[in-house]
């Protein structure tokens, strides 16, 4: 048996590398000695027979209403998926785009309604680390880069805020989850940095496919720059924490 990823939109929604998350997760179950492929997805016509997992990466602003369209196509698919427990992760803008929707300075971009919450304006970018505790997955790390808070989620975040913005508006929050359905501002890629949670996906995901998970050798040897990146991250978190206002 070969694990599908499907990369979704990958052309308009990977703009900060998100898309790659596909590509980790594929990279770690065949370290673990599973088949696995990758499938770039921009129409509904190119999906696989099979569906393992869902990425969807993040896009410009100005691509936003062209996404939303494209997206239109599996709004269906993506509940059925939903539904069924199959593992969806979306990063920023896509996040968004499986909301309820996402109000701009001028207008609103209806969201698929696939997520709780709706994105909103905020004063100001929002860019710098960000550390969330996941009850979970853990710590988790990475970068956020966005002009919007998120609100309407405040029962299924994905974790607590140790430092950064998150969702805003003094929430505390980062993230939303729904069964395996993700969203979350965390760039990085995200599951290059934090392997623990890739290899918690790929447990639900080799469950469902009736398959059994355990991290290979060789990502022994990747971790360890993982957990280099993260040390360092953390410790410029650390330091700019401990510096006078």
């Amino acid at each position: 048996m070969t694990l599908t990823i499907v990369s979704l939109l990958p052309r308009l929604q990977n703009t900060n590398g998100d898309a790659e998350n596909a590509a980790v997760l594929a990279a770690r179950a065949r370290w673990a000695g599973l088949e696995s492929v990758v499938v770039p997805v921009d129409r509904r016509a190119d999906l696989p027979a099979r569906v393992d997992a869902i990425v969807l990466g993040s896009g410009d602003d100005s691509s936003l209403e062209a996404a939303r369209d494209a997206l239109g196509e599996f709004h269906d698919d993506l509940r059925t998926w939903g539904t069924e427990g199959v593992p969806i992760l979306a990063v920023g803008t896509g996040w968004e785009l499986l909301s309820w929707g996402i109000e701009l300075h001028v207008g609103v971009v209806e969201g698929l309604g696939i997520l709780p919450g709706r994105a909103v304006p905020r004063d100001g970018r929002v860019t710098g680390d960000i550390v969330l505790s996941s009850p979970r997955f853990g710590m988790l790390v990475g970068f956020e880069n966005h002009a919007r808070d998120y609100v309407g989620a405040e029962g299924s975040p994905l974790g607590r805020t140790r430092a950064g913005t998150g969702n805003g508006r003094d929430s505390g929050q980062e993230g939303v989850v729904m069964g395996n359905v993700i969203g979350t501002h965390l760039h990085g890629p995200v599951l290059a940095k934090n392997p623990a949670f890739a290899d918690a996906l790929l447990a639900e995901i080799t469950s469902r496919a009736g398959l059994e998970y355990a991290v290979g050798s060789h990502a022994a040897v990747v971790d360890a720059y993982a957990a280099a990146a993260r040390e360092s991250q953390l410790a410029g978190v650390a330091k700019t924490a401990a510096e006078p206002a």
